[in-house]
């Protein structure tokens, strides 16, 4: 079958965790073609060369998020729709004062299966959404968009009975910023990705996939609206919460952040209720999609995939009294470097012997390089010996290193050194590095972060966040008894391999995309779009429809019995006395 796969953020063949995502998927799926439709921000692109696709992939298709809207991209790009006339611009006024509507009031109901008792008719938002869909077919939307009547629109709806305290405050400055961020969100309606003219696109998948609740839902909404295709939501990560917490760290305003957690909110509801299946990563993100309106009973958890063949040759760790604590990760301050140092100063007092190995990866957070310092100087003043890399000369029981380095050139080596992972974090999504070691065979003590429970089950220990003194208490118990390590990391590895590989991630959504499609036999043409007459389409004729004979219709007699059964008949060609066999 043919499946549209929908990412953001980035290249999807570029380095980086969205093309690993795609990657692994795409490369483990080889009976289906893919076509990868990207929205990215202009900022993860990769210089310099970026590994080929595989064969199964057709197209890659990409579209900027930021920075003005390429005109070759729209659907209606030609001079006869730079200006719209006034028939349009009441249908957009009357379309995005829904939205506006819509999510500016607090407590209103979103999804497109949600109704009006007394009116039977769909909610504001959904109507209002799909309402600028179909005006981008006929016009240039980008430039109502960016139209002074988006501005009054929304500012109308702000200032109308029951919206948000927080929209009653917006002043012209935010509403522009609203605006714009909306705006450009917005911007997949207006993109050439769903067919029509002759043109392949959305309007030829089988199964449209995305891999987020934002902008990048938006196709997969309208496929769905406009053709039928089926909607797979896959998040590994609650992509609503990353928006709040991105938006909290931001200089704008509390309307504006206001405002836009309610617009992605609410695009939020109305993709959970039109998916067809939603398969959260970890139950984590699953309870943030029911809180935000995703049906319990289309939800199934299917987690993450790491490959697990890098990390085969790691043996196990050695029973004996070797004392080697390893942290891995992205310096970062959710880390809780500085936690960990504190704890490891207790540690040294129970455990003389014991080192610590800190081995950073690249991070996207601009904080970094600063907490790296200070986590140096502080590894300094809790060891006067000197900490790796200060320049001193005495030897630290704490070393600094950086994955790809002499001491780690691949995370297989990080990983070999030590005999005890340490997760300090004080906030975590799936963490990655616990995986890893839990395929290296090793035993790990983590904080009661994210997923970290559900991953690690009862293959380690599992302490409090912020509290180094039972990380410090957990280290030195794993330290002191050398075969409880072994156990442990022996069961971790066992579950690891059972749970979190990229076989066993591909093998859920092989089965998913067959469940979905077989749901969907035959849809009918879609009105906007033109399909490829000559590609068939996944069941849609029965299973029965191949067996030979004739089959009676509904409300026509049968036919008489026959010496030889219909059903052993040969084909049409041969006549239908010889097909009876011949009695005279």
């Amino acid at each position: 079958m043919r499946i549209g796969l929908l990412t953001e953020g980035g290249d999807p063949y570029a380095p980086g965790e969205s093309y690993l995502w795609c990657d692994r998927l795409v490369r483990g799926l080889t009976g289906h073609e893919f076509d990868i439709y990207a929205l990215t921000d202009g900022t993860h692109r990769a210089a310099g060369h970026c590994p080929a696709p595989p064969p199964q992939v057709r197209r890659v298709r990409r579209a900027a998020l930021d920075g003005p809207a390429p005109t070759g991209q729209d659907r209606r790009h030609d001079d006869r729709h730079r200006h719209p006339a006034r028939r349009e611009r009441r249908r957009f006024a009357q379309h995005f004062g829904d939205l506006a509507a819509a999510f500016t009031a607090p407590g209103t109901q979103t999804g497109a299966a949600a109704t009006d008792p007394a009116t039977g008719e769909a909610d504001r938002f959904a109507a209002g959404l799909y309402g600028l869909a179909d005006l981008a077919r006929d016009t240039h939307l980008a430039a109502l968009l960016r139209s002074d009547d988006t501005l009054r629109i929304l500012e109308r709806a702000c200032r109308a009975p029951g919206a948000l305290p927080a929209a009653h405050a917006a002043q012209v400055p935010d509403l522009l910023a609203v605006t714009d961020h909306v705006s450009r969100a917005l911007r997949p309606l207006s993109l050439d990705w769903y067919g029509g003219d002759g043109t392949p696109g959305l309007a030829a998948a089988d199964l449209c996939h995305t891999t987020s609740t934002g902008p990048a839902a938006l196709p997969g909404l309208l496929a769905k609206r406009f053709f039928g295709t089926p909607l797979l939501v896959t998040e590994y990560g609650a992509r609503l919460r990353e928006h709040y917490l991105a938006r909290a760290t931001t200089p704008l305003s509390a309307p504006v952040r206001a405002l836009l957690a309610a617009f992605r909110k609410a695009l939020a509801a109305e993709t959970y209720a039109q998916a067809a299946l939603i398969t959260p990563g970890h139950t984590r993100t699953r309870r943030w999609q029911e809180r935000c309106g995703a049906d319990p009973a289309r939800l199934r958890t299917v987690h993450p995939g790491l490959d697990a063949a890098p990390f085969a040759a790691v043996p196990d760790a050695a029973a004996d009294d070797s004392a080697t604590l390893m942290w891995v990760g992205a310096v970062e301050p959710a880390k809780d470097l500085v936690g960990l140092l504190h704890a490891f100063a207790a540690v040294r007092t129970a455990v003389p012997h014991a080192t610590l190995r800190l081995i950073g990866g690249p991070s996207d957070d601009p904080e970094a390089p600063g907490y790296l310092a200070h986590c140096r100087a502080l590894a300094g003043q809790l060891f006067p010996g000197g900490a790796a890399g200060t320049g001193t000369a005495a030897r630290s029981p704490v070393s600094f290193e950086e994955t790809g380095g002499p001491a780690a050139p691949t995370p297989a080596d990080a990983y070999a050194s030590g005999t005890v992972l340490v997760l300090p974090s004080r906030a975590e999504d799936f963490p990655r590095p616990l995986v890893e070691a839990m395929f290296c065979g090793r035993a790990t003590v983590s904080t009661d972060v994210g997923a970290v429970c559900e991953v690690i089950g009862g293959t380690g220990l599992v302490v409090p966040a912020r509290d180094p003194r039972a990380l410090a208490d957990a280290c030195c118990a794993l330290l002191r008894d050398p075969a409880r390590r072994a156990r442990l990391g022996a069961a971790a590895r066992a579950r690891a391999l059972e749970l979190f590989t990229t076989e066993r991630n591909t093998a859920a959504f092989r089965g998913i995309y067959l469940e979905l499609i077989s749901r969907a036999p035959a849809r009918p043409a879609a009105p906007h779009a033109a399909r490829t007459p000559a590609a068939p389409r996944p069941f849609a004729r029965p299973a029965e429809a191949h067996v030979p004979g004739h089959w009676a219709a509904p409300g026509t007699a049968a036919r008489p019995a026959a010496r030889t059964p219909s059903w052993a008949a040969p084909g049409p060609h041969r006549p239908a006395a010889a097909a009876r066999g011949d009695r005279t």
